[in-house]
């Protein structure tokens, strides 16, 4: 039996460094989800919990958050907080407000992502509603005021690397969200008759 040529081995070892790299590829994109919900579980890289109601306990540790705003490049709106920053107690559910508008001549979709610093906060930083939950779209012109209701564990309490550290910076990035074509063409049909409905609430 004939020896492989040197241009068969050539072609054997091309062949399975593309499956190497395919593979890789769509292990990279399976994890990014896994990777956005372990951060979620966990308050891994500062992310904030998500809580349905406010703890019954409040205490008197005082903790200052600084609001902090920022837009994707690709995404033409305006964003930023209406407060610098608040005091609340530990515990306490705080009510928050960030305004975004929309400078394009069209429908715009986004999605804002988020994080709190320093990152030790992350699993006692506790949001009950956020606009960041859900796509936001906005019409041309358009300006919204988009709350953010929150609270910290008292949890937090019994972090002795934290007893120290009261102040934390809640961090938004809106981007343009991947179906931003779509709610384009979703108004289009609503101004033409083909659609039920009104215009999109923002805060829905």
């Amino acid at each position: 039996m004939s020896r492989p040529s040197q241009q068969q081995r050539n072609l054997r070892v091309l062949a399975i460094l593309v499956g190497v790299v395919a593979g890789m590829t769509g292990l990279a994109y399976a994890s990014v989800p896994l990777y956005r919900l372990f951060c979620q579980v966990t308050g891994f890289g500062g992310t904030p919990q998500r809580a349905s109601v406010a703890p019954a306990e409040i205490t008197d540790r005082v903790i200052r958050v600084t609001f902090t705003a920022d837009v994707a490049g690709g995404l033409g709106w305006h964003f930023q907080p209406l407060q610098r920053q608040v005091e609340l107690k530990v515990g306490e559910n705080k009510l928050a407000f960030y305004v975004a508008e929309n400078l394009e001549s069209k429908p715009v979709t986004g999605r804002a992502t988020f994080n709190v610093s320093p990152d030790m906060f992350g699993p006692y930083f506790s949001k009950i509603e956020c606009f960041c939950f859900t796509e936001q779209t906005l019409q041309p012109g358009e300006r919204v005021e988009m709350p953010v209701s929150f609270f910290i564990d008292p949890a937090l309490l019994d972090n002795q690397a934290l007893n120290k550290i009261n102040d934390i910076t809640l961090s938004y990035t809106f981007f343009r969200a991947a179906d931003d074509g779509a709610a384009e063409k979703q108004v289009g049909q609503v101004h033409n008759g083909q659609a039920g409905g009104g215009q999109p609430d923002p805060l829905n």
